[in-house]
């Protein structure tokens, strides 16, 4: 349903918009499709021991925040993070939010849609007027198989074949068609359309749904049609694909050719510098899922060894593969309780038993999953979990128990 306009700007972080937080001011850095090369791996790892406190965060976004810098930072963050390729354009830097479905070409899917989500990155810092796209505005390129199309994208391409591809506006289908060939340029003018119309019918929005009937006004502006093509104004189903109530992936997966691939967890979605460069040491990539883990193309015969020796999670049955958290006291000023730290006691509880979980610690909820998951939700003295108040000290019976 459309939102009223907004009274204050978008204030989302960035690299040259720092956003200040209690343990200091903390960097997003955008990574379009999750790719992270190992030049780009070494520059964050650089850049959160120079300036930060030496993590690395990962988004429900698939971008990186790094924390504890000082106001003053942002030239020295951007002029790391530029030489490895990673701020193509400061004027862009917070508009480039685009998820692609991470095991595209590697595992199952309609279509491969590696290489798209840097098409598209392309396309949005070559168009001057993107530069005002609000940061919360994401794009979804999604291969058919529905996992980044559920993370609520404001324009998602989700493929029906090796080489089309429906729009999506605002989770809500367009019936417009478009060629995979097309699929930049053509996402890229969606955003322009946005900006235009929202100046006439919601000034301030950020996101597509918060504009009246998003999808009917922008797919026809597009398309240059009157009446919307048969399929159109309708929320768009859960795909047969969707993603399953715990995220991944997580393990040894076998591709498509008979290759390995593999899937791993940082901790509640935290990497220390140390850990991100002896990745970079062991593989040329990494892709950054939405789910907070990370995907390797090709994995090394070895390579489960070494990131278990880094205490990075490689086994899709460990339960820490589902739980997640916000930042938490102290290194924010509304949370109500360190929810990391309890987050880590439910692991201590060594369950054996694994559930999509997110801990929150305020009813801002900041960084929750989009798919069905657990609530937990701090009060100051206990959680609310699923809406059930529970104290501090039986959260980890409450959570458990009810799996």
């Amino acid at each position: 349903m459309p939102q009223p306009a907004r009274g204050r700007s978008d204030t989302c972080p960035g690299v040259s918009s720092l956003h200040p937080a209690e343990d200091g001011y903390l960097a997003r850095i955008r990574v379009p499709g999750g790719v992270l090369s190992r030049q780009g791996m070494d520059a964050v790892a650089e850049c959160s021991t120079t300036f930060g406190d030496g993590r690395i965060h990962l988004t429900s976004r698939a971008n990186l925040q790094i924390r504890g810098l000082r106001s003053t930072d942002a030239s020295g963050v951007a002029g790391c993070l530029s030489g490895a390729g990673l701020l193509p354009s400061v004027a862009h830097e917070r508009v480039r939010n685009i998820l692609a479905s991470p095991l595209s070409g590697l595992v199952g899917g309609t279509a491969d849609v590696r290489g798209t989500a840097g098409e598209l990155d392309r396309a949005l810092c070559a168009s001057a007027s993107l530069a005002a796209l609000p940061g919360r505005f994401l794009f979804a390129i999604d291969d058919g198989r529905g996992d980044v199309a559920a993370e609520d994208p404001d324009v998602c391409w989700r493929a029906v074949d090796p080489y089309r591809g429906r729009l999506e506006i605002g989770g809500i289908a367009t019936g417009i068609v478009i060629d995979r060939e097309d699929v930049a340029d053509r996402l890229a003018r969606v955003a322009e359309l946005f900006l235009q119309v929202r100046e006439h019918v919601a000034p301030g929005a950020w996101r597509a749904a918060e504009l009246p009937d998003a999808a009917r006004h922008l797919g026809a502006a597009l398309t240059g049609a009157d009446v919307p093509p048969p399929g159109a104004d309708r929320p768009v189903a859960a795909a047969a694909g969707a993603p399953p109530a715990i995220p991944g992936p997580v393990g040894r997966l076998v591709r498509d050719d008979g290759g390995t691939a593999l899937g791993f967890l940082p901790l509640l979605g935290e990497l220390t510098a140390v850990q991100l460069r002896r990745i970079a040491e062991l593989v040329p990539q990494v892709v950054v899922t939405p789910w907070r883990t990370l995907v390797l193309a090709d994995a090394p015969r070895d390579v489960v060894r070494h990131l278990d020796s880094l205490g990075l999670v490689t086994d899709p049955d460990d339960p820490a593969v589902g739980l997640s958290c916000c930042t938490g006291r102290p290194g924010c000023a509304k949370a109500l309780s360190d929810v990391r730290t309890d987050a880590l006691n439910l692991l201590a509880a060594r369950p054996g038993q694994r559930r999509r979980a997110h801990l929150s610690g305020c009813a801002r909820r900041c960084g929750h999953p989009r798919t069905a998951h657990t609530d937990v939700v701090a009060d100051g003295d206990g959680y609310h979990v699923d809406g059930t108040r529970v104290p501090s000290d039986g959260l980890a019976a409450a959570l458990w128990r009810t799996v």
